[in-house]
């Protein structure tokens, strides 16, 4: 960190490891970003003008009164001359208020564009995606880089045109005035480019670890400052090592900011004496030529006010190079999220199905953990360490203790029927009810649907006519009603109630104090699990779905919600083609089909009777799993 070595060998190195190139493509793209806020980047300019303009006159007022009003002792011309010092920069207030009201409104608006479109592109993201990237880093893309790709448009673009415009401006009246001083004032012009390209350089890399920084300390909130997290910190007593794992990246960015911070001190504190070495040479001929009675004592004194003017910008142009560099490293960050691909990708065009009749058939499918899941944000950010020669090269999955789940798994099942999935730990059971919703697409052969490849249909036609409970369920921190009707938005009340009466949940919800307008929590942790279960089936029935995937694991649930969530699951089974991760015995019992996993591959399928008869795998799993389970 900051206190390992100088400045000058942090300098060093970073220019030798980075040399950044200001991309014309991404830039490109950031304009097609300010687009369609193009009338009000125009009134910000509109008014950059018209402050520059408006900035050039007190000068010469100023020379007014030196050499013409003070000298003549006309109190008229001074009276005036004075409320024109008063106008000036009333005039140019209201026309700054014109401009921030500009420059918010189109840089919100920028904000508001990159944020929803790289909030929709995560949303299309694979389920893949999500086991490998940190809730945290997603969060400090969505917001800080966010705003920071704000500032490149806001702030730089503003700066860059306002200053270019007053050195232009100034440039020429200094010229009009006296244009030996104003060539003697420009000669010293290289002296600002050189320390802003080499501190560009630095900023750039600075910028981007202190973004890097941020997200993992980020991250590290996420995941402890939730109600799962901080219960498990204090459940093993970890809260000091917590304190300091936080307490490390915390102090990565602040001794990044440290180091930010000074770079920016040195690089101004350079621009000041090149400013200073101007201003003092071009006194110094000032004061010769008044001598001499070649310049009048108010242009010496205009001219060194418009000294000032066309410094100040001449420093903030040469640091242009510097903000750009730094700003556009938040747009980088932005875009590499949204064109990180859609590896399970709604087809075009897509099949819509009017209704669902519940065919499901599994041809050949074999599927393997490591193909299928990206590296989520771990291989964009190599990539942009690496730079764009090996751009081409493709990412390598790197999935740990998970490869191959499903081997050449074939089978049909009619609509309407109850599959009962089977097998030891590892089989592959939640992979196949992983595989009919479409979270991840196979690696080979095909999942269908009504004689449809799952690959074919609209992302609509899916989640409409399949509906999953999973073993642990999600409550979003709302009320129950609220909860239920992420299912249905349209549902009525009567509906809602309809359908908690047939998950045998309606009495309870009735006997809150706010009923159905009781607030969860986070999780739904205020509900026990046998009534988050309970509340995730009701949802599934207000759905109304004609296929049902379902993980049925109510073994540590006591008698009596199991007895309520096994009514609830016949009812919600009645007439669909359900697959159900089986615990209980009276599932397999109740199974059209029973279909045995093992390591992949289906072994042997059949009714409870014929494979018990068959004594293999499946007679094992009888009498050690479901023999002595509850019915």
């Amino acid at each position: 960190m900051f206190h390992q070595g100088s400045w000058w060998s942090y300098i060093q190195y970073d220019e030798e490891q980075d040399r950044p190139t200001i991309d014309r493509a991404l830039l490109r793209r950031v304009v097609a970003y300010a687009r369609p806020y193009r009338r009000l980047l125009a009134v910000v300019i509109g008014t950059i003008v018209a402050i520059t303009l408006i900035s050039l006159v007190p000068p010469l007022l100023m020379r007014d009164l030196l050499d013409r009003a003070i000298p003549a002792g006309d109190m008229r011309r001074v009276t005036w001359l004075g409320v024109g010092m008063v106008a000036v920069p009333l005039l140019n207030g209201v026309v700054g208020v014109v401009q921030r009201w500009a420059s918010a409104r189109a840089g919100e608006g920028m904000i508001f564009d990159l944020r929803t479109g790289v909030y929709a592109h995560l949303q299309r993201m694979s389920l893949g995606f999500f086991t490998t990237t940190r809730p945290g880093e997603l969060m400090s893309r969505l917001n800080s880089d966010v705003v920071g790709a704000q500032s490149a448009v806001t702030g730089t673009l503003v700066s860059v045109v306002s200053n270019g415009m007053a050195v232009v401006a100034t440039g020429v009246i200094m010229l009009i005035l006296e244009w030996r001083l104003t060539l003697v004032a420009v000669a010293i012009l290289p002296l600002f480019i050189w320390p802003s390209r080499r501190v560009g350089r630095i900023l750039r890399r600075v910028t981007r670890d202190q973004m890097q920084s941020n997200a993992r300390m980020n991250s590290a909130m996420n995941e402890t400052l939730n109600l799962s997290g901080a219960l498990l910190v204090k459940l093993f007593g970890r809260t000091a090592d917590e304190d300091r794992r936080f307490a490390t990246h915390a102090g990565s960015v602040r001794d990044l900011g440290v180091r930010r911070a000074l770079i920016g001190r040195w690089f101004f504190m350079a621009l000041g004496v090149v400013s200073a070495l101007g201003t003092a040479v071009v006194f110094w001929l000032g004061a010769v030529l008044v001598i001499r009675g070649e310049l009048t004592i108010g242009e010496i004194v205009a001219l060194s006010a418009y000294l000032a003017q066309l410094y100040g910008p001449l420093s903030a142009l040469s640091n242009t190079r510097v903000e750009l560099a730094t700003s556009l490293v938040s747009f980088e960050r932005v875009f590499e999220v949204l064109d990180l691909p859609h590896d399970v990708a709604e087809p075009v065009p897509a099949v819509r199905l009017a209704e669902v009749a519940g065919r499901v058939t599994f041809e050949d499918v074999s599927f393997d953990y490591r193909a299928a899941t990206p590296e989520g944000l771990a291989y964009v950010e190599r990539l942009s360490r690496r730079g764009l020669a090996d751009e081409m090269t493709p990412p390598v999955p790197q999935v740990g203790g998970r490869g191959k789940a499903i081997s050449e798994l074939s089978f049909d099942v009619d609509p309407g029927s109850l599959v009962a999935l089977v097998g030891p730990s590892g089989a592959g059971k939640t992979t196949v009810t992983y595989l009919i919703p479409r979270l991840y697409d196979v690696t080979t052969g095909r999942v269908l649907i009504d004689g449809h490849d799952v690959r074919t249909l609209a992302f609509e036609t899916i989640a409409r006519g399949i509906g999953v409970v999973t073993q642990e369920n999600y409550l979003f921190h709302d009320t129950i009603a609220a909860n239920l009707r992420y299912s249905r938005p349209d549902a009525t009340a009567a509906e809602l109630e309809a359908a908690a009466k047939a998950a045998n949940i309606d009495d309870f919800i009735r006997g809150l104090p706010e009923g159905y307008d009781t607030v969860v929590g986070e999780r739904g942790y205020r509900l026990s699990g046998g009534e988050k279960q309970r509340v995730a089936i009701a949802r599934v029935i207000l759905k109304d779905p004609r296929i049902l995937v379902l993980d049925e694991a109510t073994s540590h649930l006591d008698a009596r919600s199991e007895a309520l969530i096994k009514d609830a699951l016949e009812r919600v089974m009645a007439g669909r083609t359900s697959f159900v991760i089986a615990h209980r015995l009276s599932t397999v019992l109740a199974a059209d089909r029973i279909l045995v996993l093992d390591r992949g591959r289906l072994v042997e399928e059949g009714t409870h009777d014929s494979l018990l008869a068959a004594q293999g795998l499946y007679a094992e799993l009888f009498r050690t799993q479901f023999a002595a389970a509850p019915s």
